[in-house]
């Protein structure tokens, strides 16, 4: 096991691999910009180095100072967290040239599954799924004919991307030149890389995830997630297992585990799917590095995703076998937001005065707040995770509005997405899980 860890992250997802790293016995090194010299991670690790100012491209995403903080401090391994530098394949190879461990997937992982249209390619040797659509696109044209062939809706997606990033849904002919220079400008943008994709949009699907852990040699699945609570593609609420039948689980697992395998991959990763109406699954997209939503995983089988990250990096190799890995109860996660939901979910930022999270039996809380943390205006807006375990959905529903009940974070004109969930847990279509990834606009639109 390694005797030193650096952590190129920072909020929740920091201090979550500052506490495996503690259990494990490994020493912990918090790198943070000027903007996060007080956040809990930092005050919390053996040590902290700042690594720039505020801004992400200055700090978060300085390969160089990542790298020096590493070597200054001694760290044997480097784990990237999610976001940020997490699927960076350059990344992985400069931090190995230099005799650093990165904990994660090897460079080819990241570069066979990181670019979309590859995975799509490389999914369909595999003998996976995927939905009808094109490899990058070279012009207009290209799409014209695709899309006539394939039939609209169809949807274009940035080939470098995520987050909804580059994505355009279009429903007629006359639609598609615009959305393919829009797309191409947003991908540039937010990538650096303007190529696109197209494949038929599945109108009304489920967004249903399926979690891997591999050594390179062996492959395992921890079960599903269904992720299809979410708006403008960015996911909001997940819960574990899904509610689809017991054969599309089974095929939708075997297919995660076959794709992984093709590739041998190593480390956590996590397979995307749709599923539609009828239960007919297709693959989107991997993203090879730990998921936010990991904790419902956890709490339904057991395992320290995170803990694992650590041993296969290490050289220890897969230790759990497919058989021992059960699927207990039902999880939920909410993501907590610095985001104003009856404003169009507008950032909100300020002073924390009060915080105060839920406990109790089944529930956990993944946040890096406290009183008088001042929530920066840099980065994301995720304040922290409610998870809740139970012995089936409706009793983790309720566990769930419990814990939400109780749960108080304030400031001087903050808000957060806490009301915004209990809405959700409280629509009779999400009780009774018909749920699909056009829920919010559908259901919740009042």
């Amino acid at each position: 096991m390694f005797k030193k860890v650096l952590i190129a992250n920072r909020g929740e997802i920091a201090l979550r691999i500052v506490r495996a790293a503690r259990e494990l016995g490994v020493r912990s090194v918090v790198v943070h910009s000027e903007a996060d010299a007080d956040s809990l991670p930092v005050l919390l690790a053996d040590e902290a180095i700042c690594i720039g100012p505020a801004s992400a491209q200055q700090s978060y995403l300085n390969i160089p100072n990542i790298l020096s903080a590493a070597i200054i401090s001694g760290a044997d391994a480097i784990h990237p967290g999610y976001g940020f530098l997490a699927e960076n394949a350059q990344f992985a190879e400069m931090i190995a040239e230099h005799g650093v461990t990165f904990i994660g997937p090897t460079p080819e992982n990241m570069r066979m599954l990181g670019d979309k249209a590859t995975a799509r390619r490389i999914a369909r040797e595999a003998g996976v799924p995927v939905v009808p659509g094109t490899d990058a696109l070279e012009s207009v044209a290209e799409a014209l004919a695709a899309a006539a062939q394939i039939g609209y809706p169809v949807i274009l997606k940035a080939s470098a991307g995520g987050g909804g990033r580059g994505m355009r849904v279009v429903h007629t002919p006359d639609g598609l030149e615009n959305a393919v220079l829009q797309a191409k400008e947003e991908a540039r943008a937010a990538f650096g890389n303007p190529e696109i994709y197209l494949e038929k949009y599945v109108e009304e699907p489920k967004h249903v995830e399926v979690q891997v852990l591999g050594d390179g040699k062996k492959v395992v699945h921890l079960w599903e997630r269904d992720c299809s609570i979410q708006r403008r593609h960015q996911k909001l609420l997940e819960e574990a297992p899904s509610t689809l039948p017991q054969e599309v689980r089974r095929g939708l697992t075997g297919a995660a585990v076959k794709l992984a395998k093709h590739i041998n991959y190593q480390s956590a990763g996590t397979l995307e799917f749709l599923v539609d109406r009828e239960g007919n699954y297709y693959f989107i997209e991997m993203n090879t590095r730990i998921q936010v939503e990991h904790p419902v995983t956890e709490m339904i089988t057991g395992v320290d995703l995170v803990a694992e990250q650590f041993r296969i990096a290490a050289g220890e190799g897969l230790r759990l076998k497919q058989k021992d890995i059960i699927s207990r109860g039902h999880a939920i996660e909410a993501r907590i937001n610095a985001e104003d939901p009856d404003r169009n979910f507008r950032p909100s930022i300020g002073k924390v005065e009060t915080v105060l999270w839920p406990g109790g039996t089944g529930v956990r809380v993944d946040s890096h707040l406290y009183t008088g943390y001042e929530i920066p205006s840099h980065y994301d807006s995720l304040l922290g995770k409610v998870i809740v375990w139970a012995e089936d959905r409706q009793a983790a529903i309720k566990r769930m509005q419990r814990a939400l009940g109780e749960a108080v974070v304030d400031g001087p004109g903050l808000k957060t997405t806490i009301p915004f969930h209990k809405k959700v847990l409280d629509n009779a279509f999400f009780r009774r899980g018909a749920i699909y990834t056009n829920f919010i606009a559908r259901r919740m639109s009042e």
